[in-house]
Formats: structure tokens, C-alpha cells, sequence
């Protein structure tokens, strides 16, 4: 008599515990550096590939292949156009262009991006606005560091939170 209460507790027991190691994880990383002598913001966007061409596509109704062999002229322009649209800066409460500088693929699975913003004085704002993938998905995480005058702060943004104003 037990058994049969024993077994499938230690069934479902199993199974509940196992669940969690199938949850795959959804986060990108950012990295924001204000190279004062530089006079620029350099933008680092390290993102999970499946994730991103998930996410583009859904955006814009196209299979995309950015970060693999299949990857086209078109597939690169289409991701600039994304990065713009759901990652912007604000120095001082004005939009500042971010130019796309290149990508390169690390460990297989993640696009790093590089990019940068010019011509950038002394500020005493910058706001940070960071949707990349958060209306693919709700889970999506994106944690951004921003080092500026030898000062550094970590923002989480997600699906609650897209939009960040730091005071220097």
C-alpha cells in the first residue's frame, strides 16, 4: 500500500525538479562605457543568436539567420534596424544616434555587437531605453552596465522595466 503512495510521489517529485533544468534561460548583456578622452560612448551587445533571430522575426514576419552560415546582407541590415529601434540612448534628455560598428560571434551561441555613439562632452543624464527581445519574450532579461567618470551601475531591464535615467 506504501508503494503506491510512495512511487508516484517520488514520480512527480522527479519530474517537477527535472522541469527546471529544461527552463531555458532568456538574458542579454550589455555593456555601456563612456571613454571620456574618447569623447564617445562605446555600446557592447552580447545577445543569444536563436533568440534574436526568434525575436527578429517575429518583429518583422522574415526568417532571419544573423550569427550563422545562412546569414545574408539583408539578415545584417535588419538586425542594425532592430538594435536601433529597441536600444536608444538620451544624453542630457536629447537622442543620440548609435552607429553599428560590427559583430562577431562568441562561443557559438551568443552575437556580440559593437557599436558607438560620437561627439559626446561631459553629461550630467543618459537615459537608456533596452526592449531587445523583451516583446519576443515576456521572460526576456537584459542587464546593462554603464561605466561612466570611474563610476559603474548595473540596470536590469525586462518586460516591466524598459527605460533607465542615471544621474552623474
Amino acid at each position: 500500500m506504501k508503494n503506491k503512495i510512495i512511487y508516484p510521489l517520488l514520480g512527480i517529485l522527479f519530474l517537477s525538479l527535472t522541469a527546471f533544468t529544461f527552463h531555458k534561460f532568456y538574458m542579454g548583456v550589455f555593456q555601456v562605457n563612456y571613454a571620456a578622452e574618447k569623447k564617445m560612448i562605446q555600446i557592447t551587445s552580447r545577445i543569444f543568436i536563436d533568440d534574436l533571430n526568434n525575436g527578429m522575426e517575429k518583429k518583422y514576419h522574415k526568417k532571419t539567420f544573423v550569427g550563422t552560415s545562412k546569414e545574408t546582407q539583408e539578415d545584417v541590415e535588419l538586425l542594425k534596424k532592430y538594435l536601433s529601434e529597441n536600444f536608444t540612448i538620451k544624453i542630457n534628455g536629447q537622442s543620440k544616434p548609435i552607429t553599428f560598428l560590427s559583430k562577431e560571434v562568441e562561443a557559438d551561441d551568443v552575437l556580440v555587437c559593437y557599436s558607438r555613439i560620437k561627439d559626446i562632452d561631459k553629461f550630467k543624464t543618459i537615459e537608456i531605453s533596452n526592449t531587445i527581445l523583451v516583446d519576443w519574450n515576456a521572460e526576456q532579461q537584459n542587464i546593462t552596465h554603464i561605466t561612466a567618470f570611474g563610476v559603474k551601475k548595473s540596470v536590469l531591464f525586462t518586460e516591466s522595466s524598459r527605460k533607465e535615467l542615471l544621474k552623474y
